[in-house]
């Protein structure tokens, strides 16, 4: 965005290049003519380039103007921010039962389909360490439900008292 154009009196050249409030090329005027033709329309004398000989200005709404570059700059910015992959964690335990386990699967399939990575982590306590298979069993379960949509980034890991999995979508977000 260009930032401090020069504004109505603010322009200081005497001669400028005009364009009006319809785009249209008027030509080499007088500065003074040029805001009177301005304030006419209820508009702003707002130099466009600063640099040209003779600089170039242009009637239009400045404070209009302003407006939208800001939302064109927020715009952008939003759409830049919207496609990051965030990492989404879905905590399970080698006893969860089929039914949750199928809501579960259901959680994790709207965040691939958003673009999301999906973490499942298995948490063991006391007894639970000596049946890591059911750990396995559970996420090997998750994994075939997902295949269609995901597939496995890390395979399942045991990390102290957690296993983890790590699934991303197959198609780009």
């Amino acid at each position: 965005m260009k930032k401090g154009l020069r504004v109505n009196g603010g322009v200081k050249a005497d001669t400028i290049r005009l364009i009006d409030e319809e785009d249209n090329q008027v030509g080499v005027v007088r500065k003074d003519d040029a805001l009177a033709r301005a304030r006419e329309v209820g508009l702003d004398l707002v130099e466009v380039a600063p640099t040209s000989d003779p600089p170039v200005c242009r009637i239009m709404d400045y404070g209009k103007w302003q407006y939208q570059q800001k939302r064109r700059m927020r715009d952008s910015h939003k759409k830049s921010q919207h496609h990051v992959a965030t990492l989404k964690e879905i905590r399970l335990r080698p006893e969860t039962d089929t039914h949750d386990l199928e809501i579960k699967v259901k959680h994790a399939r709207e965040f691939l389909e958003k673009g999301h990575k999906v973490q499942f982590t298995v948490f063991f306590r006391g007894r639970q360490m000596l049946h890591k298979e059911h750990g396995y069993d559970v996420l090997t379960r998750v994994t075939q439900a997902l295949e269609d949509l995901a597939k496995v980034e890390r395979p399942p890991m045991m990390s102290g008292r957690r296993m983890t999995l790590l699934l991303v979508s197959r198609q780009p977000a």
